[in-house]
């Protein structure tokens, strides 16, 4: 008896014999199902092409095309929905057997057929087809998600490529030149947003204030970051900008830079809350009194590559912003000459792993940086992350990079 569903299910009945075609199909309309007839495995073959047919009944020995034959080729029509094919036949050997499997065949009857053995293999073929039908019905809903996740996906990706292009925005001049001064600007994400910013900004004829910072984490959440502490830092917008205060006559004072990191690191306890921090190098060149006043806030060491070449470690490490409330900030300046560079890098360069089990860390950047250091600006920064590409083995970093090269020109 047919199982549980709104239409009988079709049956094809191919037998070179009318005889023996009539009593199949006689018990099989008897029983409820659907049935076709077929005097030739051509014919047969012919009618699967164009009807949807769920159990075929078939002669093995036919003139012409064998039932062995038509089970090949029924199978070769790539059909969707699985046919149950069910071979009449008196062999028995194992090896005749194996063949009509080979082909294809789901099951095997002996002529002639019993009622009740027929009737057993139909309910046999009933519950592969219906559990076929119901994987076919997983499988649907599953391509269907994925179709459906694929557009998501498609959507999210054309976003965070326009919020790759707005985030470049924030580093449009890679070269800025401040007559006295260049700097030279660096930024390579790991995806498509990410959580590094370099940036300078003049803060007078003799002061150039240049920064490097690195959000925690990755992607969108650290690209927000990003560009909402850039609008902190703007240059052209100096009563926004946390590293000035308003003076008694309403001018805008440049604060040092262990007040400018106070300041951020009570922005982010106190207003902006949260789950993240970041890590900061903030300095200010003065060319009048030939000084740089330096605040390493977690950030990996600032570089001081002097006239003759010999490269400086500057700094004391500090604490992250963000992190701890009133945390203290050491400031440390040093006297800076014409044709000195200052390098401030993302740990995206140190932290980087390289094959041999080992991190390129600041001994591999100083060592970089020794070999560089005939080159200026942009060529300096390419020569870096040429090292750095060199030592990992390949040019795809695990972290953002970025990097800032300021020459004192004059």
């Amino acid at each position: 008896m047919p199982g549980p569903q709104t239409a009988p299910r079709h049956v094809l009945v191919v037998d070179d014999s009318r005889a023996q075609r009539h009593v199949v199909s006689m018990q099989l309309r008897r029983w409820g199902y659907l049935v076709t007839e077929a005097e030739s495995a051509e014919a047969g073959l012919e009618i699967c092409t164009r009807e949807d047919v769920d159990i075929i009944i078939s002669d093995w020995m036919m003139p012409g095309m064998s039932g062995l034959d038509f089970c090949h080729r029924f199978r070769d029509l790539g059909r969707e929905n699985y046919g149950y094919f069910v071979l009449l036949t008196s062999k028995s050997e194992t090896a005749e057997i194996a063949d009509g499997l080979e082909a294809g065949a789901d099951d095997f009857l002996t002529k002639p057929v019993a009622s009740n053995e027929l009737r057993a293999r139909l309910r046999a073929g009933e519950r592969m087809l219906a559990t076929q039908a119901e994987l076919l019905a997983k499988n649907r809903v599953i391509a269907s998600t994925l179709s459906e996740l694929q557009k998501l996906y498609d959507s999210l990706d054309r976003d965070l490529i326009e919020a790759r292009k707005l985030q470049q925005t924030l580093i449009r001049d890679r070269v800025r030149d401040y007559g006295w001064a260049r700097v030279s600007l660096l930024l390579r994400n790991s995806g498509r947003v990410g959580g590094d910013l370099v940036g300078s900004f003049r803060v007078d004829e003799d002061r150039v204030v240049a920064y490097s910072i690195d959000v925690s984490g990755h992607g969108v959440a650290s690209a927000m970051m990003t560009a909402r502490l850039a609008g902190f830092l703007t240059g052209s917008s100096p009563e926004q900008n946390l590293a000035f205060q308003t003076g008694p006559e309403g001018d805008h004072i440049l604060l040092p830079p262990a007040a400018v990191v106070d300041r951020f690191n009570r922005l982010m306890l106190d207003e902006i809350q949260a789950e993240q921090y970041f890590t900061m190098a903030f300095a200010v060149i003065d060319r009048g009194l030939g000084r740089l006043d330096l605040v390493q806030a977690g950030h990996p060491h600032p570089m001081l590559i002097r006239r003759d070449g010999r490269v400086q470690r500057l700094g004391h490490g500090g604490m992250p912003i963000g992190l701890i409330d009133g945390a203290d900030y050491d400031q440390i300046t040093v006297a800076i000459d014409p044709g000195d560079r200052l390098v401030l890098v993302s740990d995206g360069f140190t932290e980087c792993p390289l094959p041999v089990g080992t991190d390129f860390g600041e001994d591999g950047l100083v060592e970089s940086l020794q070999g560089s250091a005939h080159l200026t600006g942009l060529d300096l920064l390419e020569a870096m992350v040429w090292d750095l590409t060199a030592k990992a083995g390949t040019d795809s970093f695990p972290d953002d990079v970025s990097g800032i090269v300021l020459d004192v020109l004059a």
